[in-house]
């Protein structure tokens, strides 16, 4: 008795949001190679994508951070709420693990930087395509290296540096005149984490001013006087 055919596969539908077209239109021609991943709408600003995830109902939104209008974390937390189906993966050059952070707390359970796409950007969608979470390498080391050094003694990096890499990133942009939101931005992260490292700032330093941050910008050479 000859089987019966089996049902054909189920189109994956996907979004692509990046201000870039070239951006968008090589990750569309990366995917499409793939069987049963189709690319039925981009977007070009936040908002656009927000549009395109609530009109098209995409199984997969693969993201920018730096978008215009709203960047990718805000879109992200929409998405979460208005519709949680469709998964988000972040695609970005920024690496850091307080971005990453900031996105898995936005409800993105997908992270490849664009310097690795053309490696790792079809695994990580066909590892959410069965809703697994995928977090490029080079993050995932650096996170489990986190891990190691946050269970060792917590004053130890205090000690040899007040302020963390990326307090020192937030203070340069905000001496420079960036606002809470313009930092998050060009940081690829909330304004609320912003104003958290702002406040960290003005706590570790004992600064009682935003002048403060200022003259300490000035003299260390964070920004020119």
């Amino acid at each position: 008795m000859a089987k019966a055919a089996s049902e054909p596969m189920k189109e994956y539908r996907v979004l692509v949001a990046d201000d870039h077209a070239v951006v968008r239109h090589g990750v569309r021609a990366l995917l499409e190679t793939q069987p049963g991943i189709v690319v039925c709408c981009e977007a070009a600003t936040g908002t656009e994508a927000i549009e395109m995830v609530l009109r098209e109902r995409p199984d997969l939104v693969v993201l920018d951070l730096t978008m215009p209008e709203k960047n990718g974390l805000e879109v992200a937390r929409v998405i979460r709420e208005e519709a949680p189906a469709t998964e988000v993966l972040i695609l970005t050059m920024h690496f850091s693990e307080e971005v990453a952070r900031e996105v898995l707390r936005c409800g993105a359970r997908g992270f490849v930087l664009k310097s690795d796409a053309d490696i790792e950007l079809i695994n990580a969608v066909r590892q959410m395509q069965q809703h697994k979470p995928f977090f490029t390498g080079k993050l995932a080391m650096s996170m489990a290296d986190s891990f190691v050094r946050d269970v060792g003694d917590p004053e130890e990096e205090a000690a040899g540096c007040p302020l963390s890499t990326r307090e020192l990133e937030v203070a340069q942009l905000l001496a420079a005149g960036k606002s809470n939101k313009e930092a998050a931005g060009m940081l690829g992260v909330s304004s609320r984490t912003v104003e958290s490292h702002r406040n960290h700032i003005m706590h570790k330093m004992g600064f009682t001013c935003f002048s403060d941050i200022v003259r300490f910008a000035i003299r260390n050479n964070l920004i020119e006087p």
